[in-house]
């Protein structure tokens, strides 16, 4: 079968399961399948595929036609600019969540040798995208999953802060005495009773871990910002992505005798996505 032929039978088998984009998904399938860039399957539809690249070709159709991530088959994402490992071990890391980042770097970049911590820290392209655009910073990345930490040890090799950041298995603020500049955390924050109800690709692949928040989806949140407030330096802050219909009831969660006003900055749609609060 050459790469005209098996990039349309793809198409077809991923138009059949409901995939949003499947001519742009069957040819990025089989750039992977062939570990070629795009421009050799641009240029040679007529090539004709050895049986091992098509049998692997077949075998990643077939595994997004189930609607496994696209990230999860090919073990990458973008991220910040950057390249991640990813794993079913960890969330698949999505563009709102950059909006964290770059807020995270304005409020520590001119602060010298600013110390960080990031609470679940998945992949660890959260504290990764920050190390790398703050070259004097040193991180502490927490997270209950093993399985992730090793995930996020990969990365940080990979992006060359292996040396500014401290993975440490934990739960939330358990084990640390430390305090910092800056805490950061995209925790799970979906409600329990809204798990079954996500799209497929989330719901059946991605670590429930991460997603489910309990019953109000906010049961990580809360005892994030009341853990918080004595690993803060004077002055300090917390950044934290929330669902996008949570912020008035997070906004409640904050003893305005410990922080400042919360802000909510907006999300690449508008939605108010990301918590700030400065201790007082």
């Amino acid at each position: 079968m050459n790469v005209a032929k098996a990039i349309l039978k793809a198409n077809e088998a991923l138009t059949t399961a409901g995939i949003t984009e499947p001519a742009r998904e069957a040819r990025s399938l089989l750039v992977f399948a062939l570990a070629r860039d795009a421009s050799f399957i641009i240029a040679h539809p007529e090539y004709d595929l050895s049986d091992k690249e098509a049998d692997n070709y077949a075998g990643y159709i077939e595994r997004r036609a189930a609607r496994e991530p696209f990230q999860y088959i090919v073990g990458r994402q973008e991220f910040y600019g950057m390249d991640f490992i990813v794993t079913p071990d960890v969330l698949i890391p999505r563009p709102e969540t950059e909006t964290l980042v770059e807020d995270a770097i304005d409020v520590i970049g001119k602060t010298n040798s600013p110390r960080i911590c990031e609470i679940g820290t998945g992949s660890g392209c959260i504290s990764i995208s920050i190390l790398k655009n703050v070259p004097d910073a040193q991180g502490l990345g927490v997270d209950v999953s093993e399985a992730a930490l090793a995930v996020a040890r990969r990365n940080s090799g990979m992006h060359g802060v292996a040396d500014r950041l401290t993975l440490q298995k934990g739960n939330i603020f358990e084990g640390i005495a430390d305090k910092f500049e800056l805490i950061v955390s995209n925790p799970p924050y979906v409600p329990a009773k809204d798990i079954a109800s996500l799209q497929a690709e989330v719901r059946d692949f991605e670590p429930h871990l991460a997603l489910d928040g309990g019953e109000s989806g906010l049961n990580i949140v809360e005892r994030i910002i009341s853990g918080s407030a004595p690993h803060l330096k004077p002055a300090g802050t917390l950044l934290m992505e929330i669902g996008f219909d949570q912020s008035a009831r997070v906004r409640d969660l904050f003893d305005r005798a410990v922080w400042a006003e919360p802000q909510f900055l907006p999300d690449l749609q508008g939605f108010p996505r990301i918590a700030k609060a400065v201790i007082k």
